[in-house]
């Protein structure tokens, strides 16, 4: 774990490194939170790293939505996940799914993709298999920017339990 103090007085690319994967696949969001340091806690530093994703246009934003995995993906497909996703998708039972629970997943996963254009995120922390698919039927029924803007919200979610776990301090 780094501290925040530490993280603040490194040097641009040195800081991008330390927190590289807090937003899947996307490291332009931490590389423009750079210049905004020094920051005065952690929640100081995730609420940047928000805004930085809230200000883009659209375009970077869906390109974020669509960097992350799907949820609950057979074996051969773990493989390509980032460790973070391993690791978070794990922890939430997703790689060990019933057969129902995967088919299932699979078959709302596509559907959600189809309606929506990107991959149904969600910070799985806390979860279980049936609340992920309970959490992805019930978002299913909504309407694309409502979802647009849920998703940035899980992906900001994701963000600070990652940063959570690397960086000490409040």
């Amino acid at each position: 774990m780094i501290s925040l103090e530490a993280l603040n007085r490194m040097a641009e690319s040195e800081f991008c490194g330390a927190l590289d994967g807090l937003f899947e696949r996307s490291p332009w969001v931490v590389q423009r939170a750079a210049s905004r340091r020094p920051f005065a806690s952690r929640a100081r530093l995730l609420e940047a790293l928000r805004g930085v994703v809230l200000e883009a246009d659209r375009e970077a934003q869906l390109a974020l939505l669509q960097a992350h995995p799907r949820l609950g993906v057979k074996a051969a497909q773990r493989a390509a996940l980032t460790n973070a996703s391993r690791s978070e998708q794990a922890h939430a039972g997703l790689d060990s799914c019933t057969p129902e629970q995967f088919a299932h997943l699979t078959q709302l996963n596509a559907a959600y993709l189809d309606r929506f254009g990107f991959p149904f995120v969600l910070a799985v922390r806390g979860h279980t298999p049936s609340s992920v698919i309970a959490d992805l039927e019930q978002r299913l029924t909504r309407r694309l920017e409502e979802e647009r803007e849920e998703g940035l919200h899980q992906v900001g979610l994701i963000a600070g339990y990652r940063l959570e776990d690397r960086v000490g301090g409040t």
